[in-house]
């Protein structure tokens, strides 16, 4: 990135502090260079025209509810650090919203998280006068006509904006709230809807850009939410289906945002929690229908910890907060958590990691190991050349003192308190956050690597398969992405690998035995081998035994050169780990990446279960 303009706007100590207001990228005027919607290349968002959009995002908080659930919720003592939202973006009471817009403009933000809470979605009260009064043509309207406005102005000014289902109930996150998941105070119908209707609210609109999916989701005081066990706490099953859903119903276009898991455990000494963020991944990603659309996200601040709730007294343990670690322990820590999913390229978990909360507090933070932990989380952010979105931007002060965390505060009377007033020292890790050197331009087409699995289901993600009639009644199928075929199986655990970049097929044929066999490659085994020109798009799975291949029609014809790649006792991939381990613990075999799987062979012989023992792969 470039600095077009640097405005001197103060000292800080003995040094001179540079505020960066013209980075390359950067939104707030009335036009701006990107092109919308948004997508991604590997480990890179890009914008309509493939050019790298980082998002350079801040948190406005709000319409999520500041409630901190009791009290009298009219009372703005009983408002998280007295901040009363009223159920909208905070500071509407007090500033213009263009005047608020101006202050992430002069931040040099592109982008806008935007937190919702379910509840405030179906409120249809109008707002009282006072919620927005410096706001007056806002008078009369519901909450969620406020938040329309305000993404109609944001993103009017060149700002894109993240939807954000940040809680169920209008109340401040995050503790034992009753928000813990998306369908803790809610059924996971209900939130599916939501968000359905929501995508498709703003569908019009090419500046939205992403659907975050649900915030911090973490244990209830007696279940913990998980990464794959296919129960109703299942959050990486959850969130797949409902971004299949937004994408097949409501809204391609959106960037589907998934962050990691929170918190699990009780936190206490010697019984086991912690947080386990983006770890899980690494083993079990997500593979949308529509491709190319999927970022990762994770949360981090300076006073939890990777075992540490961010507690003091009641809660707390005595494991490290990230602010206790070393340089170099937080910076592994972090890649161990979160950066590997950007980092390790060519993997099928391989996405944009987004760093959506992150934040210290400003003026009154006096504590030297808060302060350098902030530092150093910067430094990563730019050695990572990492998405970030910093909680939150918005809050209020009372003669230059108040909540604090905020990098743009206003009083009763409208005042502002801005980060570059020359007497916050996160100014100048801010500036260099804004204005560091990273990947900028046209970023190429990355070869997709998307993993399958049929571990509780049916994972059709073929848009066009999913609109035939059954191909195999009874079994559980599995189905690349429009436009990949399969190149990877596991002997056991029914995972599949895909790949490739194909024109969408012309048709499919289901294979259930040798009818198109044209050599014996797997000789005493039974073959299921597409015919000529079509390759391997889909497997079905009954149990552990193989049921029948879905094959895909090419538009071009196929090479039919071949091999037999055996992996019954043992992996047999290519040299290169193309794709990452689609089966972790056990046996998979893999095509070359320039090659496709034409066929399946397996045997029912005794002490066998007919489980994939062999690909022809072919080229």
């Amino acid at each position: 990135m470039k600095l077009a303009r640097i405005l001197l706007v103060g000292l800080l100590g003995a040094g001179i502090l540079l505020v960066p207001s013209g980075i390359s990228g950067a939104a707030g005027s009335d036009e701006a260079t990107w092109v919308g919607p948004l997508s991604t290349r590997g480990r890179y968002v890009v914008d309509a025209r493939g050019d790298r959009f980082k998002l350079r995002s801040g948190n406005w908080h709000g319409a999520s509810g500041t409630w901190n659930g009791s009290g009298d919720i009219n009372d703005s003592a009983n408002h998280h650090a007295g901040e009363k939202a009223d159920q909208i973006p905070l500071g509407l009471d007090r500033a213009r919203v263009d005047v608020i817009i101006d202050s992430f403009a002069e931040l040099g933000l592109n982008s806008v998280r935007l937190p919702f809470s379910n509840q405030m979605i179906h409120d249809t009260t109008p707002l009282p006068d006072a919620s927005v009064a410096a706001n007056p043509e806002l008078r009369g309207k519901t909450p969620l006509q406020v938040y329309d406005a305000v993404v109609d102005r944001l993103t009017a000014r060149g700002i894109a904006v993240i939807l954000n289902n940040h809680t169920n109930t209008s109340r401040w996150c995050c503790g034992l709230d009753g928000n813990e998941r998306w369908n803790t105070a809610q059924s996971a119908g209900q939130w599916e809807d939501d968000w359905l209707f929501m995508a498709r609210r703003y569908a019009a609109n090419k500046r939205v850009v992403g659907a975050d999916l649900y915030n911090e989701v973490r244990r209830t005081v007696l279940d913990d939410p998980n990464w794959g066990s296919g129960d109703n706490h299942d959050w990486q099953l959850a969130s797949q289906r409902v971004a299949d859903r937004i994408q097949l119903e409501a809204n391609p276009d959106l960037l589907i945002i998934v962050e990691g898991i929170n918190w699990t455990g009780i936190p206490l000494d010697g019984l086991p929690h912690g947080r386990p963020t983006l770890e899980p991944v690494r083993t079990l990603s997500h593979t949308l229908v529509q491709s190319g659309k999927l970022v990762y996200s994770a949360h981090f601040y300076g006073y939890t910890g990777p075992n540490h709730s961010g507690a003091t007294g009641t809660g707390e343990t005595h494991d490290p907060r990230y602010q206790d670690l070393s340089p170099a322990e937080l910076r592994d820590m972090l890649y161990r958590q979160a950066f590997y999913v950007s980092a390790e390229t060519g993997e099928h978990f391989t996405a944009p990691v987004w760093i959506s909360e992150f934040g210290v507090g400003g003026r009154e933070e006096t504590n030297p190991v808060a302060r350098a932990w902030f530092e150093n989380f910067v430094d990563n952010l730019i050695q990572a050349d990492a998405d970030f979105a910093y909680w939150p931007l918005v809050g209020f002060h009372t003669n230059r003192t108040g909540n604090g965390w905020a990098l743009a505060h206003w009083d009763a009377a409208g005042n502002r308190m801005g980060l570059y007033d020359g007497d916050d020292w996160r100014a100048p890790a801010w500036s260099r956050l804004i204005a560091a050197t990273g990947r900028t331009g046209q970023i190429p087409a990355v070869t997709p690597w998307s993993m399958l699995t049929l571990d509780h289901g049916d994972f059709q993600q073929s848009k066009a398969v999913r609109a035939l009639p059954d191909w195999n009644s009874g079994a559980y199928k599995a189905v690349c992405p429009d436009g990949q075929w399969l190149t990877g199986l596991s002997h056991t655990g029914n995972r599949g690998l895909c790949t490739g970049s194909l024109t969408a097929p012309a048709a499919f044929t289901t294979v259930r035995d040798e009818s198109y066999v044209d050599n014996d490659w797997a000789s005493g085994y039974t073959k299921a081998q597409c015919p000529p020109d079509h390759y391997l798009a889909g497997y079905s799975m009954t149990g552990a035994a193989f049921s029948a291949g879905l094959c895909a029609r090419s538009q071009t014809p196929l090479g039919r050169n071949g091999r037999t790649v055996w992996f019954d006792r043992g992996d047999n991939r290519p040299a290169g780990d193309f794709g990452g381990d689609f089966a972790y613990g056990r046996y998979k075999g893999q095509c070359a990446p320039d090659e496709y799987v034409a066929g399946v062979a397996y045997t029912g012989r005794i002490g066998s279960s007919r489980t994939p023992d062999a690909l022809l792969c072919r080229h």
